[in-house]
């Protein structure tokens, strides 16, 4: 199998003949020898007598490890490290509460369109795909692009500085670790996160099972603190919730906005439809679990935060995890950052993993370069796509600060999910033969949409600044590149990437995907 799979690289190589060629007969080749009827022993005899696969992305992903990377991606640094800008818009402690319950709710319901739109629109990628089936190639270039380029590896980035900066804390107990260190080591961690989801599937869902069994047990840990304190009487800091709440628009939409950015994470498992088993069940089962789930946790934990801590103490704090173990973990307050490490690199490891089937599917499409939608021979992921989404990670490491890049762009993100929500009740009328084994009420789509518009609106409108006219500039100058590469496909661009592309081919050993009927 792999003799034939490697002789269709080296082909290309050769100049015998062109790729697109050679691979109806060499897939031809391959299913006469699995069904016998031709005689290959010779060749066969060094491999191992595995059933042969073919080569596309496999479905190795089951129901549990659905959850796992829904949990393990929404649960990241954030709960841990700063729910104070939710606190510092909503005013006060009830408003607080009800911004994190709200935003559970408001994800599920956005997950809930998704479980649909991923059962009628079984591809992977996403909005992307749904996005292509519903309006057309333009906006799910724009997607790809915006995504690809910018959202998927800054925040990567952001994930892996978070988890180096708490990982190399404990060496520089007096001071802050050096900039320089923080940075090395967050490379370090992408490369190794990259690594791993480049040479197994398999691999990847046990490393992310894992982690995000290591931060549920840390939530419990603090969830558990919470409650023995409650019952010991300290409500001091519930009573009054209400006092200072604030009644200012786009502050309130500022609250949901930092709300839902720590819930972000929940459309993941669309991103790899296709290597999902029985999608129909576990994708709308992994979702009903996996966001309740977090939207307790999240509660909770907010809770058991306000009974250790004032709401001024909570502002002031760096860490607020860290400073809640301190004070009621002590002499054990040291498992808080240890496990803050555990969850920001699972975290890492869940955009890893989905960013890569991002770049695949575009790639596929032909809206990005061809070399990112190949698989690995061996290994059946699409490393070229994992590794392009590193080394972006890796650049985005080298700036000063890259937190106020992803803020800035975040409300592209909520322009997407409510682009999304929208194709969703534009295809109720112009898709009415797709299947549809997951129906919900069209008001949640409806009330998605008007979500999306106030989450995209609020910032602007309250605090209006030329770096959000920037970033829609960069969204659309995507169609300086889409109009002569893509729409118009001019040749002289195709022969530069042509040797590029098989240079890359030999060196990473990697083939297009096969088209299975």
């Amino acid at each position: 199998m792999y003799l034939y799979q490697r002789s269709i690289v080296k082909a290309v190589w050769l100049g015998k003949s062109h790729l697109s060629e050679m691979d109806e007969g060499s897939i031809r080749k391959r299913r006469e020898v699995q069904n016998g009827s031709i005689d290959h022993t010779e060749d066969c005899q060094a491999e191992d007598p595995k059933p042969i696969k073919a080569t596309v992305l496999q479905k190795d992903v089951g129901l549990f490890s659905g959850i796992c990377l829904i949990v393990g991606t929404m649960i990241g640094s954030g709960i841990f490290i700063s729910p104070k800008s939710v606190l510092l818009y909503s005013g006060a402690v009830g408003p607080c509460l009800i911004v994190w319950a709200a935003c559970g709710v408001l994800a599920t319901l956005g997950a809930l369109c998704y479980a649909e739109l991923g059962t009628m629109i079984t591809k992977s990628g996403a909005e992307y795909s749904y996005l292509m089936e519903a309006y057309g190639s333009v906006p799910a270039y724009l997607f790809s692009w915006t995504t690809v380029m910018v959202l998927k590896p800054s925040a990567f980035a952001i994930i892996t500085l978070s988890f180096a900066e708490y990982a190399s804390t404990p060496f520089y107990p007096s001071c802050t670790p050096p900039v320089l260190v923080t940075k090395c080591l967050s490379a370090a961690a992408i490369l190794l996160i990259v690594t791993v989801n480049c040479l197994s599937v398999k691999l990847a869902n046990y490393v992310q099972n894992f982690f995000t069994a290591a931060k549920l047990f840390i939530i419990l840990v603090i969830v558990v603190a919470g409650i023995v304190m409650l019952a010991q009487g300290k409500t001091e800091n519930l009573s009054d919730a209400f006092v200072g709440s604030s009644t200012s628009f786009g502050a309130i939409g500022l609250a949901f906005y930092n709300g839902l950015w720590a819930y972000d994470g929940w459309n993941q498992l669309n991103f790899i439809t296709e290597e999902l088993k029985d999608p129909f069940r576990n994708l709308p089962l992994a979702i009903i679990i996996g966001i309740p789930l977090v939207s307790v946790c999240y509660v909770l934990v907010n809770v058991a935060y306000f009974t250790a801590m004032t709401t001024t103490e909570l502002l002031q704090s760096p860490a607020v995890a860290v400073t809640f173990g301190d004070r009621v973990l002590y002499p054990l307050s040291w498992i808080v950052p240890l496990f803050v490490v555990f969850s920001t690199f699972g975290a890492a490891n869940g955009s890893c993993f989905t960013a890569g089937r991002l770049a695949y599917v575009s790639g596929r499409e032909g809206h990005m370069v061809k070399i990112l939608s190949y698989i690995s021979l061996r290994h059946y992921t699409p490393s070229p796509a994992l590794i392009f989404n590193g080394i972006l990670a890796i650049c985005y490491i080298i700036p000063a600060d890259i937190n106020t890049l992803i803020n800035y762009f975040s409300f592209a993100t909520w322009g997407f999910y409510g682009l999304s929500a929208l194709a969703l009740i534009v295809m109720r009328f112009t898709k009415k033969d797709l299947h549809r084994p997951v129906k919900v009420p069209i008001v949640i789509p409806v009330l998605m949409v008007i979500v999306s518009c106030y989450l995209v609106l609020a910032p602007i409108i309250d605090k209006p600044e030329l770096e959000y006219l920037y970033c829609a500039i960069f969204i659309l100058s995507g169609l300086i590149l889409y109009y002569p590469l893509i729409h118009l496909k001019v040749k002289w661009a195709q022969k530069i990437m042509s040797p590029i592309t098989m240079h890359l081919q030999l060196l990473m050993e990697v083939v297009p995907p096969e088209k299975i009927e």
